[in-house]
Formats: C-alpha cells, sequence, structure tokens
C-alpha cells in the first residue's frame, strides 16, 4: 500500500506527528525539539455552554428612571429615597443609575424639575384661557381648589417633599425658584408684577396649609382667600 510522506509530518501508527530533527536541530520556526512532540488538539466547546443574554434596547430608560423617582419620593420622601430603590421601581439594573446620573442629588433634580415643569404648566392653561381679569380670579381659584389642592395626592406631597429638600439643598432651591419665577409670568398676564409675585405666594401658602392640616380650608374659605385679596 502506498503511504504519502510529509516533509515535516511523518505517517505513524498514532497519525501524523512531527518528525524529530536530530541533534536538537531548530524547528521550521526556529523552536528547538528534543524529543517527540505531539500536535495540540483544538480546543472543543460544550455544546451545554449559556448563551448571552441579548441586551435589552431601552432607549427611554433615563425618563422612566426620573418617573421612577417621583414615585418613590412620593412614596418615601426625599430621605427614603436611593439609587437601589429607584432601579428597583423602575426594573432596570442599579448599574443604569449611576451610568445616566452621577449622584443622587442629580435625579432628585431632574425628577423635581419634571413634576415643577407640569405644574406650571397647568398655571399657564388656566390663566392664558381667562378672557380678562374677573376670568382670571376664577381661574386662579379653579387653579387652587381643582388642580392644586383638589389633583392626585402624589402631586400635593411632591410639593410639600419640593419645598421642605430645598430648604437645604440648593440645587433644589433653583428648581423651586424657576418654578415660581414661570408662575409669576404667567399670572402677570392680568396682574402687574407686584400682585402676581404676591398672588403666587398666596397661592403657595393655601397649597401648603391644606397638605399639613388636619382641618384644611374649604373650596369656600379658598375662594373667600382669594377674592378678598384680588377684589
Amino acid at each position: 500500500m502506498y503511504v504519502r510522506t510529509h516533509p515535516v509530518y511523518g505517517r505513524t501508527h498514532d497519525g501524523w506527528q512531527r518528525r524529530v530533527r536530530r541533534g536538537g536541530q531548530s524547528g521550521p520556526r526556529g523552536t528547538r525539539h528534543r524529543g517527540r512532540c505531539a500536535m495540540s488538539e483544538a480546543p472543543t466547546t460544550s455544546g451545554t455552554s449559556t448563551p448571552r443574554r441579548p441586551r435589552r434596547h431601552d432607549p427611554n430608560r433615563r425618563d422612566r428612571l426620573i418617573d421612577a423617582a417621583l414615585t418613590v419620593i412620593a412614596e418615601r420622601g426625599v430621605v427614603g429615597t436611593t439609587h437601589r430603590e429607584i432601579a428597583r421601581v423602575a426594573d432596570v439594573p442599579l448599574g443604569s443609575m449611576t451610568y445616566h446620573f452621577t449622584s443622587l442629588d442629580e435625579i432628585l433634580v431632574a425628577a423635581f424639575t419634571r413634576h415643577a415643569t407640569a405644574a406650571a404648566a397647568v398655571f399657564d392653561q388656566r390663566l392664558a384661557s381667562a378672557a380678562d381679569r374677573d376670568a382670571a380670579i376664577e381661574a386662579v381659584i379653579a387653579l387652587v381648589c381643582d388642580d392644586l389642592i383638589g389633583g392626585p395626592q402624589d402631586d400635593l406631597v411632591l410639593a410639600v417633599e419640593l419645598y421642605t429638600a430645598a430648604a437645604r439643598n440648593q440645587a433644589l432651591r433653583t428648581v423651586t425658584q424657576a418654578w415660581m419665577q414661570r408662575s409669576r409670568q404667567a399670572l402677570e398676564r392680568h396682574f402687574d408684577p407686584t400682585t402676581a409675585r404676591e398672588l403666587d405666594a398666596l397661592i403657595e401658602g393655601l397649597t401648603l396649609h391644606s397638605a399639613l392640616s388636619t382641618d384644611p380650608m374649604t373650596p369656600a374659605q379658598v375662594r373667600h382667600a382669594i377674592e378678598r385679596y384680588l377684589r
């Protein structure tokens, strides 16, 4: 039977093996061989390996983290808000927090800014729809009774949490200042700047009083307070 030979490998009963050069001469790649060297087998992969889980496409994750932060703040307060709890509510890995936000303060600012922006938009809508001063007064009464005091309880709690936290946090105080400035601009559609500023303070006081009192003012009492100042 004809046996094919190879210039580097020879045929043996074990299969192809590298021929050993006598005298320790260098092989074809400059390595020195002192005996027989069997060919190394290529590593095999196990068929039972677990496939890598595909990365979840979640382009709105940052927005969901902000919404989750507002939920946590409303339930636990600012003091009870943590990276871990926000990530749990948002149903994302904890590492997502540090990827999107450099600190807890940063996400608090983002969350309260979203809340304040939504509240200021209600001011704009109410006052923009008023045709004259009398209609503007009715709009302010509806704003306090229906939107701020009579709206979702979580919104009222978030307002109180923001005011409380801003007393010690300069970054959050910037959020409240921007909120007040926008509210005054909406009120200035129908009232002079001094009246708008004082009216804004009255609105905030009525809102906080309702949130903190065990005997809050009735809608009729709120109407009386606003009309007494404006009429």
